[in-house]
């Protein structure tokens, strides 16, 4: 990530890092929110339904409770007309704290991971960066930050999905009783299942994501008045999250999946979620059999409406508020030095 030419994970203090990374991930949570519940419901669904002739409440042919979601404009109607607009935000409280604990852990391996690069490496010789190839080091550093981050926060992720896969008969009355609720009926080991293919997942993904975010930012800011949001960081931001996200995609239906095995994977909306049958590979093979090679991409057209709004809004206010902390930082560094 740069900013007027010069590279982001160079600059801004440890605290300023953390800060509006933080802030940045709080605020891009709240506006995707409704997307995230879609998406998740839509990759718990377990496999193709079909329409039964003379059927026009859109149920499950053999167990008519259960809803049956079409795309992401009927998915959204059916969450607001059954459970109310708040069923869009449902998990948003974990979801909230994952996306500040998340974004300040990955921003801050970000930053030190290169760091460590350049310490390893040796600076180039014009300063900017490591020896290392450019597309290396932000491939690496990106990695390391997802991985670092996922690991960090992956007990937050898991209650996030489990919430926004209850329906109107809540599986947990609150986050304390979750919490204690998994802890008492599935043990430490509960708080992380789908680690596995959430790392695996994650790696790819944000080395993906970060190398192209380099390879575009400086290209795309050239032409801040031609762009659909208004400035290179955002537009590079969109574009790198496509691209990462469609690659890595099927692991991240497999980690939702593994996610809510266990006692309650009856319980929640999609009351005949297959059981798992361990590990990612096994899992995605089952999948791939029961619903074929479109199934490991359900609920990839909304992750893609959220990767747009999500990476903009994170890249942007990212952007913005380290740019404000550094000025204030610098403004009151000045000031003390005059009044010295």
């Amino acid at each position: 990530m740069s900013r007027n030419g010069e590279r982001l994970q160079d600059e801004g203090s440890r605290l300023q890092v953390v800060v509006a990374g933080g802030t940045a991930g709080l605020i891009s949570r709240f506006v995707v929110a409704p997307l995230d519940v879609v998406k998740i419901r839509l990759q718990l669904q377990p496999h193709p339904r079909k329409h039964v002739p003379g059927d026009h409440h859109h149920h499950h042919p053999r167990h008519p409770s259960l809803p049956v979601y079409k795309g992401t404009l009927q998915t959204m109607r059916h969450i607001v007309a059954n459970e109310g607009i708040t069923g869009l935000w449902k998990g948003n409280v974990p979801a909230e704290l994952l996306y500040v604990s998340y974004a300040a852990v990955q921003f801050t391996a970000y930053r030190s991971t290169s760091m460590l690069l350049h310490r390893t490496f040796g600076e180039g010789e014009d300063g900017s960066g490591s020896k290392i190839p450019q597309g290396i080091e932000s491939f690496v550093c990106g990695a390391a930050a997802g991985a670092t981050g996922t690991a960090a926060t992956y007990p937050l992720d898991l209650l996030r999905t489990r919430f926004a896969a209850q329906g109107n008969d809540r599986v947990y009355a609150s986050l304390r009783r979750a919490i204690s609720d998994i802890a008492r009926d599935e043990g430490p080991r509960g708080f992380f299942r789908g680690l596995a293919p959430a790392l695996a997942q994650i790696m790819p993904y944000m080395g993906l994501f970060f190398a192209a975010y380099e390879a575009l930012r400086a290209p795309l800011g050239q032409w801040p008045r031609q762009l659909p949001f208004g400035s290179g960081d955002a537009t590079a931001g969109v574009l790198a999250s496509v691209l990462a996200k469609t690659a890595v995609f099927p692991l991240d239906l497999v980690r939702k999946r593994i996610q809510v095995q266990g006692p309650t994977r009856a319980r929640y909306v999609h009351r005949d979620i297959p059981e798992a049958p361990g590990g990612t590979w096994r899992t995605m093979r089952a999948i791939v059999r029961h619903s074929g090679l479109r199934g490991l991409y359900r609920g990839l057209t909304v992750s893609l409406f959220k990767a747009a709004p999500n990476s903009a809004v994170t890249m942007w206010t990212y952007e913005r508020i380290l740019n404000l902390l550094i000025a204030r930082e610098r403004d009151r560094a000045g000031e003390e030095r005059r009044l010295g």
